[in-house]
């Protein structure tokens, strides 16, 4: 039953988001001071970036499914005790295999972020799920532009394993006001653990919302991944030559767009989701025009990254709204499924960028971005055309009665 969410409550969930999904994100921006100190050979250090994602992917389809199965509090709590286990790990590391070994079991349970989500869908009242949905998820990017600040800073002048240290002290503190702060939270589906497994195959294959707003997230974190994990490479070359914590600096801009974007959820609560979706991705597909000028000036590209970042939490908070109000009794394993789709396409533009700039430079990463963000618009284009909504898509009768009959699940 929805109870509410309190101000002081959305607060500390927010944190929960930014603080774990920060243990993921942290080894960017000092990840040639941790290869150094490790011993890890240059060619191999993409090993400690990618044990964090391998571990979180994982995580998605495992143990995001386990929210519709077990009290949501008490998972947040256990999930954020084993994140700072894992950042603990890191930061004592004494050599590559074991800090790789910490960085995936931070990024495994760093899912709570999702559990989080799904956890204040479900108490949020129906009139205010997407604004508590919003203030939740802005925590997502203030944690993922906002520890690139902070690393920066710290690898700069304590060194990298204090970034990781002061992320587990951060972990273990949250779950001790999580315990003490949030109500209850049980699943009402009743349902087992291998039958919301087996409702997320059946998601996959057969509920267009969530195959269309799944592959719009795919598209538009490809995006993201392509601004964030490429553009440390033109700034610390010429003309601009910049340092760790000044490249650090710029996510001060992605965080002001986060932080705009926030009125997303408002927008969606009053219908508006689909349409504020279009708009977004219009807006994020010219924000790659900035962007692709940062040879002649970086105030063109702080004004992109505003508006890139502005656009993809508005597109992002939009279509949690949609899937969890779609389907209410199954909100962890839904956003769950969801966000496999955001990690793959995080990996993808991450991959993407580095490629395209050390082929042909800097502009070939922001064609590369401009692209996955007009397939994202494409994707949505095709939705309206084809009349995929909320209604037709996971709210029918039809749809209703498969779940009940194929699983013991109400959609």
């Amino acid at each position: 039953m929805a109870t509410g969410v309190t101000r002081s409550q959305r607060f500390v969930l927010a944190l929960v988001c930014a603080v774990a999904v920060s243990t993921i994100y942290a080894i960017q921006p000092v990840l040639a001071a941790a290869g150094t100190g490790l011993g890890v050979a240059r060619e191999s250090l993409g090993g400690l970036v990618a044990a964090g994602q391998v571990g979180y992917f994982a995580g998605l389809i495992l143990l995001v499914p386990l929210g519709d199965v077990v009290n949501r509090r008490w998972l947040i709590t256990v999930h954020l005790v084993l994140t700072a286990a894992g950042a603990a790990a890191a930061a004592a590391a004494p050599n590559g295999a074991v800090a790789v070994t910490g960085l995936a079991v931070a990024g495994l349970f760093a899912v709570v972020v999702q559990v989080t989500v799904a956890y204040v869908a479900a108490v949020s009242a129906p009139s205010e799920r997407g604004r508590n949905i919003g203030a939740v998820t802005s925590g997502v990017v203030i944690g993922i532009l906002g520890v690139r600040v902070l690393a920066g800073v710290l690898g700069d002048t304590v060194g990298w394993r204090a970034v990781y240290a002061l992320l587990a002290v951060l972990c273990v503190t949250l779950a001790l006001i999580v315990r003490a702060t949030l109500g209850p939270d049980r699943p009402a589906s009743g349902a087992r653990y291998a039958q919301v497994l087996a409702s997320m195959r059946r998601l996959a294959r057969t509920d267009r919302l969530f195959l269309s707003r799944g592959l719009i997230a795919f598209f538009l974190f490809a995006s993201f991944g392509t601004l964030w994990s490429g553009l440390a490479l033109p700034l610390g070359t010429d003309p601009w030559n910049l340092g760790t914590t000044q490249i650090g600096l710029f996510a001060v801009a992605g965080l002001a767009g986060a932080l705009g974007a926030a009125r997303a959820g408002r927008w969606a609560d009053a219908g508006h989701a689909q349409a504020i979706t279009g708009s977004a991705l219009v807006a994020l597909t010219a924000s790659w025009l900035l962007i692709a000028r940062i040879e002649t000036t970086l105030w063109l590209l702080a004004i992109g990254i505003v508006v890139l970042d502005f656009a993809v939490q508005a597109v992002h908070v939009g279509s949690q709204h949609l899937l969890t109000t779609a389907h209410p009794h199954r909100a962890s394993s839904v956003i769950g499924a969801y966000m496999a789709f955001y990690s793959l396409g995080s990996a993808l533009g991450a991959i993407t960028t580095t490629w395209a700039y050390s082929t042909w430079g800097w502009p070939a990463s922001c064609w590369a971005g401009a692209a996955y963000s007009l397939c994202a618009l494409v994707v949505w284009g095709l939705a309206q055309v084809t009349g995929i909504t909320r209604r037709n898509a996971a709210d029918s009768p039809g749809a209703r009665a498969e779940c009940r009959d194929t699983a013991g699940l109400p959609c």
